[in-house]
C-alpha cells in the first residue's frame, strides 16, 4: 500500500458477516458516503471541519494538481468538539451557507475524520490461509483496539504484504482502521442536510502524508532512511501521522491544541480566555525575539514561560507516540518532523518543540505538491488549510 492508494472510511460498513476478498460489503451509509475513491472524477474538493472553522481546497486532479478555490469560515462554538459533531443541524446549516458563499461544488467532496475514537494499526496476522478467517481474525483485533462491538464500529483493512515461511505457513501485514460509527454517521447526517455528495471520508492522517509528500512511483522498491513525519496542531487537537515506505504506519490524535496556548497566556496574566487567545495572535518564541504584541516586557515574559511551560504537555505526547512507533517491529528511524495547522505560524514554535523534543522539526509546506489556479492567493497561514489540500489531491 501506498498514499496513492489509501483507506477510505467511506468504504467501511459494520462486519455483520463476513465478506469475500476484494469485495466491499454494502450498506445504507456506505452507498450515501460515495464509493471510496474519488469515483474516477479529477475534481475534488477537500473539506476539513475543525472546532472553530470549516476549511477547503477544490483541486483540479489532472495530470497537475492545481487549487482553484480555497476558502476558510469560522464555525460557531460547540458545534464541533473533540473532533466529534455535537449538533448535526447546526454543522449542517453551517456546511451548506459556507458551500454557497464559496461558490463550492457540492459533488465530489472528500470529508476529513480525525478524533481520539480512532484507531490505525498495523498488524501481522500469521497462520491463516482462508480469507473468510483471516476477516474474522482482523476483527477480533479491530474488537481489541477500542473495546467496541463490531456492531458500533466501522472498520476497514489493507494488507500490505504477505510472506510465506519455509513450512509454508503465511504471515500478513494488515493496515487496519477502526472508528466508532456513530462518530461517521453524525457527520454523515450534516454533510446529507447540506446536500454534499460525498466521494470518500478519510482520516485527517493520511490527508497530512499526502499534502507533504510525494507518493511512491510503480516499482519503487528503495526504502528511505528515515520515516516522513508530521504533526499538526489544530485548535483543540493535534494529529500526530508518520509513514514508513510510503504506508502510514502510525497515527495519533492527541487531546491538546493551540488553543492550550491561549490558555496559558490566560493563566499565567489572569485574564479572560478571550483575551488570552487575542494576545496569541501577536506571540513570538523565536530566539532573541521573544514577546507578546501589546504586552510590556515584564509582562510577556511572565506569559512566555508559562507557554513554554504549556508545550511541555505537547512534547511529552508527542515522545511517548513516537516512543510506541519506534517500539513496533520494522519502523523507521525520525529524521524530523514537518509541523503543519493554525499553530505552527507562531514564530519560533517550530524550534521551541526541536530543542524539547531532540528531533529536527521544520515547518511544512502545504503548497508544495500542488498549484494556485490565476486569481487564487495564497493565504496567510497556509498551514492551516494543510488537511484540506490534502483531502483534495488526488494520486
Amino acid at each position: 500500500m501506498d498514499l496513492r492508494k489509501e483507506i477510505k472510511l467511506s468504504d467501511l460498513v459494520p462486519k455483520r458477516k463476513p465478506r469475500t476478498a476484494g469485495t466491499k460489503a454494502e450498506g445504507k451509509k456506505a452507498k450515501r458516503a460515495g464509493k471510496g475513491k474519488s469515483g474516477g472524477t479529477s475534481e475534488i474538493v477537500g473539506l476539513k471541519v475543525g472546532a472553530t472553522g470549516i476549511s477547503a481546497a477544490q483541486i483540479v486532479n489532472n495530470g497537475g494538481k492545481q487549487v482553484v478555490r480555497i476558502a476558510r469560515a469560522p464555525l460557531p462554538h460547540g458545534v464541533v468538539d473533540g473532533g466529534e459533531v455535537r449538533d448535526p443541524a447546526a454543522l449542517g446549516k453551517a456546511l451548506t451557507e459556507f458551500f454557497s458563499a464559496n461558490s463550492l461544488p457540492r459533488r465530489g467532496v472528500r470529508l476529513g475524520l480525525a478524533n481520539s475514537r480512532i484507531g490505525v494499526r498495523v498488524i501481522e496476522v500469521a497462520g491463516i490461509d482462508d480469507e473468510d478467517q483471516l476477516e474474522n481474525a482482523i476483527g477480533f483485533r479491530a474488537h481489541e483496539m477500542l473495546s467496541v462491538s463490531l456492531e458500533e464500529a466501522v472498520i476497514d483493512y489493507h494488507v500490505l504484504s504477505t510472506e510465506t515461511d519455509e513450512d509454508g505457513s503465511i504471515t500478513r501485514k494488515v493496515l487496519l482502521v477502526v472508528a466508532y460509527r456513530d462518530s461517521v454517521d453524525r457527520y454523515l447526517a450534516a454533510t446529507d442536510i447540506a446536500k454534499l455528495d460525498l466521494t470518500g471520508i478519510d482520516l485527517e492522517a493520511f490527508a497530512l502524508l499526502r499534502a507533504v509528500s510525494e507518493p511512491l512511483t510503480a516499482g519503487e522498491e528503495a526504502r528511505p532512511v528515515a520515516a516522513t513525519t508530521v504533526v499538526n496542531i489544530g485548535h483543540e487537537r493535534t494529529t500526530l501521522a508518520v509513514s514508513d515506505s510510503g504506508v502510514c504506519s502510525f497515527a495519533r490524535v492527541l487531546e491538546w491544541g493551540g488553543s492550550e496556548i491561549g490558555a496559558a497566556i490566560s493563566r499565567a496574566l489572569k485574564l479572560t480566555p478571550g483575551e488570552g487567545e487575542s494576545l496569541k495572535q501577536g506571540l513570538s518564541l523565536e530566539a532573541g525575539h521573544e514577546g507578546i504584541a501589546e504586552l510590556p516586557d515584564a509582562k510577556a515574559a511572565e506569559a512566555i514561560e508559562a507557554v513554554r511551560y504549556e508545550l511541555q504537555a505537547l512534547v511529552r505526547e508527542l515522545l511517548s507516540s513516537l516512543r510506541f512507533h519506534q517500539s513496533q517491529p520494522g519502523s523507521l528511524a525520525i529524521g524530523e518532523i514537518q509541523l503543519t495547522g493554525g499553530a505552527s505560524g507562531i514564530p519560533g514554535l517550530a524550534p521551541e518543540l526541536e530543542k524539547e523534543l531532540g528531533i529536527p522539526v521544520r515547518i511544512a509546506d502545504p503548497l508544495a505538491r500542488v498549484q494556485l489556479a490565476d486569481g487564487v492567493e495564497l493565504p496567510d497561514h497556509p498551514g492551516a488549510y494543510a488537511v484540506a489540500l490534502g483531502l483534495g489531491i488526488e494520486d
